[in-house]
């Protein structure tokens, strides 16, 4: 791994908290020309210390603020089911985090859905089509207290 200096690790700071500054104003931030900036902000991306850059959406704006953290047990453990269930999840829009896990579950998702109506019929039509799945487990969200996706270093 490339040795980052401090202006890296700044600039990656402020970034990862809002990528939507412009380059001049990056470069006030770290007493920078603008140009030097530029070169470090490319070479970030190209060694892939900045993956992408999006924009977050509010889910409650779009009637999807009902969050549900979903366990799932896989019915057998072979490479075929497991295949199968990441196919047919990638394809749900509905899961918007999947992450393979160790302990009680295979697979942890968070899904975004209206309402508790909605999310049963998510579980039943959507879920319950996908073969792969032996069991479910759902944690339904309260209230949000943190959500960042910043790293620290």
């Amino acid at each position: 791994m490339e040795q980052l200096d401090e202006i890296d690790l700044k600039l990656l700071k402020i970034l990862g908290n809002d990528s939507s500054y412009t380059i001049k104003e990056l470069a006030a931030k770290v007493n920078l020309t603008p140009s030097p900036v530029v070169q470090r902000v490319k070479r970030l991306e190209t060694n892939g210390y900045i993956k992408k850059y999006i924009a977050l959406l509010d889910p409650e704006k779009f009637n999807q603020g009902f969050i549900v953290f979903c366990n799932i047990r896989l019915k057998q453990h072979d490479r075929k089911v497991g295949h199968s269930f990441v196919a047919d999840i990638l394809k749900i829009e509905e899961v918007v985090e999947c992450y393979n896990i160790s302990g009680d579950y295979d697979f942890f998702l968070k899904v975004y859905a209206k309402d508790m109506k909605h999310y049963q019929d998510f579980v039943f039509n959507k879920l319950g089509s996908v073969e792969s799945i032996g069991s479910t487990h759902s944690t339904f969200v309260m209230a949000e207290i943190k959500n960042t996706h910043n790293i620290s270093f």
